[in-house]
């Protein structure tokens, strides 16, 4: 899915402070500071930080609603008279809910290899995924995908990417200001959130609530060791394998899930 790439990105702390001390310190401040050191430049960052950190849970909801909203627009969902329909919502029967998040759980009729799910409880599950994987395979990939929202890691990631980009309008009512994402950066947005890759430490936090979300919902948590594996030897070629390129080795997640399973 063309949609689907890697972003990386580093926020630097802006060094005005210093500057301003070294240049007062010299005397050589020939030209007003804010022209100098682009003050205006650097208060607008630092209220852009503000604002983000200021956004409330729901209207993090909010934000991650509108880019699944985006991302259904741009895919093909399989529906209920699609086999794949039909075979995902037979797997997750059950699966309203999970955890305190009402999740919506469908399939996007595209050849990745990969998953995804975001804060309003959207999950996506490709086609390809479902062409490689059992049933209890592709729902240790749910759980998986659910402990990054319920661990907040796609939360951080959002403030992250509004405070590093001024990627917000706002839509104006009658009785309200309603910010939203912008609809030229939902893409950007997408990627720097949802499909970059997360820190070693995030990704087991998410495997073990997997294999937690495994024994909680009655599934069979070997799922989880043999969709490593199979990740494994899928690794070589085959089909696009997404989840290759932003997660940790998977022979050593599977050897890591095994000792959780077997240490209850």
């Amino acid at each position: 899915m063309a949609i689907l790439k890697q972003v990386k990105s580093k926020l630097r702390a802006h060094p005005l402070i210093a500057a301003i001390a070294c240049a007062g310190l010299l005397g050589v401040v020939a030209q007003p500071v804010q022209a100098q050191f682009g003050l205006g430049k650097v208060i607008d960052s630092a209220k852009k930080v503000a604002a983000a950190a200021s956004y409330t849970d729901q209207e993090m909801v909010a934000f991650f609603g509108q880019m699944s909203a985006e991302m259904d627009s741009k895919n093909p969902i399989a529906t209920m008279s699609d086999p794949y329909g039909q075979r995902l919502a037979a797997l997750t029967k059950g699966l309203d809910s999970y955890d305190g998040l009402d999740l919506d759980i469908k399939a996007y009729l595209v050849k990745d290899v990969n998953a995804f799910a975001m804060g309003d409880g959207t999950v996506r599950v490709m086609a390809g995924l479902l062409d490689e994987f059992n049933d209890d395979e592709v729902r240790c990939v749910i759980g998986h995908e659910i402990g990054h929202v319920k661990l907040e890691h796609g939360k951080k990631r959002m403030r992250g990417a509004l405070q590093k980009d001024a990627a917000l309008s706002v839509a104006s009512t009658a009785s309200s200001r309603v910010d939203q994402i912008a609809n030229s950066k939902l893409g950007k947005m997408f990627d720097d959130v949802m499909t970059a890759q997360h820190s070693q430490k995030a990704e087991r936090a998410s495997d073990t609530y997997a294999v937690n979300f495994m024994k909680a919902n009655n599934y069979d948590p070997q799922g989880c060791i043999t969709a490593m594996e199979k990740l494994a030897k899928l690794s070589g070629g085959g089909p696009s394998i997404a989840l290759l390129r932003t997660h940790p080795k998977p022979a050593k997640r599977a050897k890591r899930m095994k000792k959780l399973i077997e240490e209850g």
